[in-house]
């Protein structure tokens, strides 16, 4: 029996997350520029984008670039925003053949104007996509986002808009850049990293979490299938003992 043919397609993650890390080492194992990495990265985009269509999972949120990344060199940085340009481009036919809704999250208009513009070009052209929603974590850190939230809240309290009292996680749910999805099921980090560096933390609360010594460029569908039987052969109690769930 394949990997794939072991998924069982009834437990699927509603939500699943992953950060895609190792592209420059991959790049300085084959003696290449680490543009060189993030570019080959693009294709396990493709390929894991496209296996979870196939399976049918709901959500998928790739972590593309934080906001501690616009410390990297100058370079590396420029190259990122023109490959994201160029990615968004080839993959509208993906977004299109496989029915699928992108959206962003994260201070988009620390964007350049080009990178900005062509990714609500994109966002606007496949809104009406239902298969499933692909979102990129571009210029995103999940402590800002947690911050912007209290401060949001600090406002509608002051104005009499909220009161202190009703602010439950429910509240701050609608706040957060993720509202319209829901929390994160299974979160995979490639590359051999155990950590989570500042992604969804509030999201991921109850995520199973999945660590690979994969680097990103050599992620394949089968990587994918490997984490997916690995976490439906998990128990989730959500606080709960075995008994409970039985």
């Amino acid at each position: 029996m394949s990997l794939r043919e072991q998924i069982n397609t009834k437990k699927l993650p509603a939500h699943l997350a992953v950060i895609m890390d190792g592209n420059g080492r991959w790049a300085k194992q084959q003696g290449l520029l680490r543009v060189v990495g993030h570019e080959n990265g693009t294709k396990s985009v493709r390929q894991t984008v496209e296996a979870c269509a196939e399976l049918g999972i709901k959500n998928l949120t790739l972590y593309a670039f934080s906001t501690e990344n616009w410390n990297r060199p100058k370079l590396e940085v420029q190259t990122l925003m023109k490959l994201l340009v160029k990615s968004l481009k080839k993959e509208m036919k993906t977004f299109e053949d496989n029915n699928i809704k992108l959206c962003a999250i994260g201070n988009l208009n620390d964007l350049p104007k080009k990178a900005h513009k062509e990714l609500l070009d994109v966002i606007e052209k496949t809104k009406n996509n239902t298969n499933m929603t692909l979102t990129l974590a571009l210029s995103y850190g999940s402590r800002e986002e947690i911050v912007n939230v209290i401060k949001e809240l600090s406002v509608k309290v002051k104005n009499n808009i909220i009161s202190s009292e009703s602010i439950d996680e429910s509240i701050i749910n609608k706040h957060l850049y993720t509202h319209n999805l829901p929390d994160v099921d299974l979160l995979i980090r490639t590359s051999g990293e155990q950590r989570i560096s500042n992604f969804l933390l509030w999201q991921i609360a109850y995520a199973e979490l999945y660590f690979t010594d994969v680097l990103w460029p050599d992620f394949t569908k089968e990587n994918l299938y490997e984490a997916l039987i690995n976490y439906q052969n998990r128990e989730r109690r959500f606080g709960k003992t075995s008994e409970q769930l039985t």
